[in-house]
Protein backbone atom coordinates (compact mmCIF):
# COMPACT_ATOMS: atom_id res chain seq x y z
CA UNK A 1 0.00 0.00 0.00
CA UNK A 2 1.14 3.01 -0.89
CA UNK A 3 2.05 6.44 0.87
CA UNK A 4 -1.24 7.99 -0.63
CA UNK A 5 -3.70 5.06 0.06
CA UNK A 6 -2.50 5.00 3.65
CA UNK A 7 -2.96 8.51 4.38
CA UNK A 8 -6.39 8.38 2.66
CA UNK A 9 -7.37 5.42 4.87
CA UNK A 10 -6.44 7.06 8.10
CA UNK A 11 -8.55 9.73 7.21
CA UNK A 12 -11.67 7.55 6.50
CA UNK A 13 -11.07 6.17 9.64
CA UNK A 14 -11.22 9.19 12.16
CA UNK A 15 -13.86 10.16 9.61
CA UNK A 16 -15.68 7.13 10.66
CA UNK A 17 -14.74 7.40 14.29
CA UNK A 18 -16.31 10.77 14.47
CA UNK A 19 -19.31 9.74 12.94
CA UNK A 20 -19.48 6.56 15.77
CA UNK A 21 -18.87 8.98 18.56
CA UNK A 22 -21.25 11.60 17.71
CA UNK A 23 -23.71 8.79 17.04
CA UNK A 24 -23.59 6.98 20.42
CA UNK A 25 -23.84 10.55 22.05
CA UNK A 26 -26.70 11.37 20.36
CA UNK A 27 -28.38 7.05 21.41
CA UNK A 28 -27.32 7.92 24.59
CA UNK A 29 -28.03 11.18 25.52
CA UNK A 30 -29.99 12.46 22.83
CA UNK A 31 -29.17 15.61 19.73
CA UNK A 32 -28.76 18.25 21.94
CA UNK A 33 -25.67 16.62 23.96
CA UNK A 34 -23.54 16.34 20.54
CA UNK A 35 -20.59 19.37 20.86
CA UNK A 36 -17.42 18.83 19.10
CA UNK A 37 -15.48 19.30 21.82
CA UNK A 38 -17.32 16.41 23.39
CA UNK A 39 -16.20 14.20 20.00
CA UNK A 40 -12.90 15.13 20.11
CA UNK A 41 -13.09 13.92 23.55
CA UNK A 42 -14.08 10.84 22.80
CA UNK A 43 -11.95 9.90 19.60
CA UNK A 44 -8.75 11.30 21.82
CA UNK A 45 -8.26 13.84 18.95
CA UNK A 46 -7.60 17.86 19.30
CA UNK A 47 -10.83 20.08 18.08
CA UNK A 48 -8.90 21.17 15.03
CA UNK A 49 -9.10 17.47 13.90
CA UNK A 50 -12.49 17.51 13.93
CA UNK A 51 -12.62 20.67 12.00
CA UNK A 52 -10.69 18.97 9.32
CA UNK A 53 -13.46 16.56 8.35
CA UNK A 54 -16.42 18.16 9.31
CA UNK A 55 -16.80 22.60 9.22
CA UNK A 56 -18.69 22.52 12.34
CA UNK A 57 -21.36 20.45 13.65
CA UNK A 58 -24.27 21.10 11.65
CA UNK A 59 -22.51 19.48 9.13
CA UNK A 60 -21.95 16.29 11.17
CA UNK A 61 -25.84 16.55 11.44
CA UNK A 62 -26.20 16.78 8.01
CA UNK A 63 -24.29 13.90 7.19
CA UNK A 64 -27.10 11.54 9.74
CA UNK A 65 -29.89 13.16 8.25
CA UNK A 66 -28.84 12.31 4.61
CA UNK A 67 -28.46 8.86 6.18
CA UNK A 68 -31.82 8.65 7.24
CA UNK A 69 -33.38 9.97 4.07
CA UNK A 70 -31.45 7.14 2.51
CA UNK A 71 -33.29 4.30 5.34
CA UNK A 72 -36.64 5.93 4.64
CA UNK A 73 -36.04 5.63 1.06
CA UNK A 74 -35.45 2.44 0.80
CA UNK A 75 -38.23 1.82 3.11
CA UNK A 76 -40.99 3.26 1.27
CA UNK A 77 -39.53 1.45 -2.24
CA UNK A 78 -39.42 -1.99 -0.39
CA UNK A 79 -42.82 -1.43 0.62
CA UNK A 80 -43.89 0.04 -2.24
CA UNK A 81 -43.21 -3.13 -4.14
CA UNK A 82 -45.27 -5.68 -2.87
CA UNK A 83 -48.00 -4.43 -4.01
CA UNK A 84 -49.38 -3.12 -7.20
CA UNK A 85 -52.41 -0.67 -6.98
CA UNK A 86 -50.61 3.14 -6.10
CA UNK A 87 -53.18 3.77 -3.32
CA UNK A 88 -52.08 0.56 -1.59
CA UNK A 89 -48.67 1.30 -2.14
CA UNK A 90 -49.70 4.76 -0.83
CA UNK A 91 -51.17 2.38 1.85
CA UNK A 92 -48.16 0.09 2.75
CA UNK A 93 -45.82 3.31 2.11
CA UNK A 94 -47.68 5.30 5.61
CA UNK A 95 -47.19 2.10 7.40
CA UNK A 96 -43.59 1.72 6.18
CA UNK A 97 -43.17 5.37 7.28
CA UNK A 98 -44.12 4.78 10.39
CA UNK A 99 -42.47 1.80 11.77
CA UNK A 100 -39.32 3.78 10.18
CA UNK A 101 -40.13 6.95 12.35
CA UNK A 102 -40.41 4.69 15.30
CA UNK A 103 -37.97 1.89 14.90
CA UNK A 104 -35.41 5.25 13.97
CA UNK A 105 -36.53 7.60 16.18
CA UNK A 106 -33.05 9.35 16.52
CA UNK A 107 -32.77 9.78 12.83
CA UNK A 108 -36.70 10.70 12.78
CA UNK A 109 -36.32 13.42 14.98
CA UNK A 110 -33.15 15.21 13.31
CA UNK A 111 -34.93 14.30 9.73
CA UNK A 112 -37.90 16.16 10.51
CA UNK A 113 -37.46 18.20 13.82
CA UNK A 114 -38.40 21.52 12.65
CA UNK A 115 -40.81 20.23 9.98
CA UNK A 116 -41.17 19.08 5.89
CA UNK A 117 -37.55 20.33 4.42
CA UNK A 118 -37.98 23.76 2.49
CA UNK A 119 -37.81 22.86 -1.79
CA UNK A 120 -34.67 24.31 -1.83
CA UNK A 121 -33.09 21.52 0.21
CA UNK A 122 -35.48 18.61 -1.78
CA UNK A 123 -33.84 19.93 -5.04
CA UNK A 124 -29.78 20.09 -3.33
CA UNK A 125 -29.65 16.70 -1.34
CA UNK A 126 -29.79 13.95 -2.99
CA UNK A 127 -31.04 11.73 -0.28
CA UNK A 128 -34.05 13.66 0.39
CA UNK A 129 -34.72 14.29 -3.25
CA UNK A 130 -34.48 10.56 -3.15
CA UNK A 131 -37.38 10.24 -0.49
CA UNK A 132 -39.95 12.81 -1.66
CA UNK A 133 -39.66 11.35 -5.60
CA UNK A 134 -41.07 8.21 -4.21
CA UNK A 135 -43.78 10.14 -2.64
CA UNK A 136 -44.91 12.28 -5.25
CA UNK A 137 -44.40 9.57 -8.32
CA UNK A 138 -46.84 7.16 -6.24
CA UNK A 139 -49.35 10.00 -5.61
CA UNK A 140 -49.24 10.59 -9.55
CA UNK A 141 -49.59 6.87 -10.85
CA UNK A 142 -52.46 7.18 -7.94
CA UNK A 143 -54.22 10.36 -9.30
CA UNK A 144 -53.89 9.03 -13.16
CA UNK A 145 -55.49 5.85 -11.97
CA UNK A 146 -58.38 8.21 -10.16
CA UNK A 147 -59.13 9.58 -13.64
CA UNK A 148 -57.87 12.43 -11.46
CA UNK A 149 -54.53 13.95 -13.94
CA UNK A 150 -55.90 17.35 -13.50
CA UNK A 151 -55.73 17.48 -9.28
CA UNK A 152 -52.52 19.55 -7.82
CA UNK A 153 -50.17 16.46 -6.77
CA UNK A 154 -47.49 18.74 -5.07
CA UNK A 155 -50.55 19.53 -3.27
CA UNK A 156 -51.75 16.14 -2.68
CA UNK A 157 -47.82 15.38 -1.37
CA UNK A 158 -48.07 17.47 1.39
CA UNK A 159 -51.58 16.38 2.29
CA UNK A 160 -50.38 12.66 2.73
CA UNK A 161 -47.08 14.06 4.66
CA UNK A 162 -48.78 16.40 6.35
CA UNK A 163 -50.79 13.41 7.52
CA UNK A 164 -47.98 11.24 8.29
CA UNK A 165 -45.73 13.16 10.00
CA UNK A 166 -48.95 14.70 12.05
CA UNK A 167 -50.05 11.38 13.36
CA UNK A 168 -46.32 10.30 14.06
CA UNK A 169 -45.00 13.44 15.65
CA UNK A 170 -48.31 13.11 18.16
CA UNK A 171 -47.55 9.65 19.33
CA UNK A 172 -43.89 10.46 19.73
CA UNK A 173 -44.82 13.07 22.44
CA UNK A 174 -48.21 11.28 23.53
CA UNK A 175 -48.32 8.64 26.43
CA UNK A 176 -52.16 8.22 26.23
CA UNK A 177 -51.21 4.50 26.94
CA UNK A 178 -53.45 3.10 23.41
CA UNK A 179 -51.99 0.05 21.93
CA UNK A 180 -49.69 0.63 18.92
CA UNK A 181 -52.48 -1.68 17.13
CA UNK A 182 -54.69 0.93 17.64
CA UNK A 183 -52.56 3.67 16.85
CA UNK A 184 -51.94 1.80 13.82
CA UNK A 185 -55.66 1.85 12.85
CA UNK A 186 -56.10 5.53 13.34
CA UNK A 187 -53.30 5.51 10.51
CA UNK A 188 -54.60 3.47 8.08
CA UNK A 189 -58.15 5.16 8.61
CA UNK A 190 -56.51 8.27 7.93
CA UNK A 191 -54.61 7.26 4.69
CA UNK A 192 -57.59 5.86 3.80
CA UNK A 193 -59.46 8.73 3.46
CA UNK A 194 -56.82 10.55 1.96
CA UNK A 195 -57.05 7.91 -0.89
CA UNK A 196 -60.64 8.25 -1.45
CA UNK A 197 -60.26 11.94 -1.04
CA UNK A 198 -57.76 11.46 -4.41
CA UNK A 199 -60.56 10.27 -6.50
CA UNK A 200 -62.70 13.75 -5.29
Amino acid sequence: MGILERKMRHKEEIRTGILGAAWHMVVTDGWQSLSIRKIADAIEYSIPVIYNHFENKEAILLEFSKEGYQKLAVSLDNARKTVTSPTQQLEVMAVAYWDFAFENKEYYQLMFGLGIPACEMINQITEIKEMTGILLSTIKDALIQAKNEEADYFLKYHGYWSILHGLVSIQMIENSGKTDTFKKMILKDAISGFCKSLAL
